[in-house]
C-alpha cells in the first residue's frame, strides 16, 4: 500500500511540474488597421501576420478595419504584429496597424 502511495505521489508531483506549459493560454491581439487603400489588401495583411512566428490564426473579416490575431502564449509580441502589418505596402498603397488596448 505504501509503495502505491509513493508511486502515485511521484506521478502527481512530476505532472504538476510539467503541467504549467500544457495549460498556457493562447493570446488574442486586436489590431486597428489603417493606411492608404489598406482595406483592399487584407489578404496581404493576413499573409504577413500568418508569417509571424507564433501566430496561429488571423481574422480580418469579422471586424471591418481590424485584424484579430490569435497567438501562442508568449510567442509573438504585439509590437511584432504591428511591424508585420506596417511592412505591407505597394505602389500607391500601404497598411498600418496599432494594437488596441
Amino acid at each position: 500500500m505504501r509503495l502505491i502511495l509513493n508511486v502515485g505521489l511521484g506521478i502527481l508531483l512530476a505532472g504538476s511540474v510539467a503541467m504549467p506549459h500544457a495549460f498556457a493560454a493562447d493570446q488574442k491581439v486586436t489590431l486597428m488597421l489603417g493606411g492608404k487603400h489598406c482595406d483592399s489588401y487584407l489578404s496581404e495583411v493576413e499573409t504577413a501576420l500568418m508569417n509571424t512566428p507564433g501566430v496561429k490564426k488571423v481574422d480580418v473579416k469579422s471586424m471591418p478595419g481590424h485584424a484579430v490575431v490569435e497567438t501562442e502564449a508568449g510567442k509573438a509580441k504585439p509590437e511584432e504584429l504591428e511591424g508585420a502589418v506596417n511592412k505591407v505596402k505597394g505602389s500607391g498603397w500601404n497598411c498600418t496597424a496599432k494594437v488596441m488596448k
